[in-house]
């Protein structure tokens, strides 16, 4: 399912990380690791915290006053926790937001080339585009067709085929089930396999425990802000990873 290289450093390291807007605190101290080739799916209920944690990661909290971090992100081993969100993708990381974020009025082929803007990416646009219409023949089927009149599914599609015009090492899911029906999103996590499976780690933030479960390598629980649970999600089992979901005393885990 993964390419795990277990003795290597991980790919990327959360240490101590607390998020804020105003004086509104959303993240209390989260610490985890990714190592590389791997799938780390990140699973809490509404509001848990999930979506800052992504938007800490690609540095979309380091905006002074009204939204901002402490703490520590490593990636490769380089502090990054400081940089804005265009060097973070200049340096493989990249994100599949909540929502999709498409630009509604333009092509499929245009949204997907709207991910490529780096100079480092620019020399193999069209093997990487390519790539991404091997990924999704549908998109390829539909390249010149406006965004706006596909189906949600297909929009998702085109959302991690545009993160993918970047060339990351690591991208990050955000609830990419959301508002699909269960065979779409069935469709959905095979391409999320098949991409780990080129050698791209991802990190799955997702509601659903099960589905995380099922592609995972390693699971982590958040609950109000804060880090309740981690591990191999087969060693774990569903029934402790539910109860720390939920907030619930089971096995040592309690709010």
């Amino acid at each position: 399912m993964s390419i795990s290289v277990p003795d290597s450093p991980p790919l990327l390291t959360v240490k101590g990380l607390s998020a804020y807007y105003g004086e509104s605190r959303a993240l209390f101290g989260v610490g985890f690791s990714v190592e590389k080739g791997t799938v780390h799916s990140i699973v809490g209920a509404n509001g848990a915290g999930k979506s800052t944690l992504l938007r800490a990661i690609v540095g979309m909290m380091n905006r002074g006053r009204a939204a901002h971090i402490n703490g520590i992100v490593e990636f490769k081993g380089r502090r990054i926790d400081h940089l804005k969100t265009e060097e973070i993708v200049g340096l493989g990381v990249t994100m599949v937001p909540e929502g999709r974020r498409l630009f509604a009025s333009m092509s499929v082929e245009e949204n997907l080339l709207c991910g490529g803007f780096l100079a480092r990416c620019r020399s193999a646009m069209d093997e990487t585009l390519e790539s991404v219409y091997d990924l999704f023949p549908r998109l390829a089927d539909r390249r010149q067709q406006p965004v706006s009149q596909m189906s949600g599914g297909e929009q998702q599609m085109v959302s991690i085929g545009r993160a993918l015009m970047s060339s990351p090492e690591l991208i990050l899911l955000d609830e990419l089930s959301l508002g699909l029906a269960p065979i779409v999103v069935d469709q959905i996590y095979q391409r999320i396999l098949t991409i780990n499976q080129r050698g791209i780690t991802c990190i799955v933030i997702e509601q659903d425990t099960e589905r995380a479960m099922r592609v995972a390598t390693s699971v982590s629980v958040l609950l109000e802000g804060r880090v309740v649970l981690e591990g191999d999600p087969d060693i774990l089992g569903r029934d402790r990873v539910s109860a720390a979901y939920f907030g619930i005393d089971n096995a040592g885990i309690s709010r």
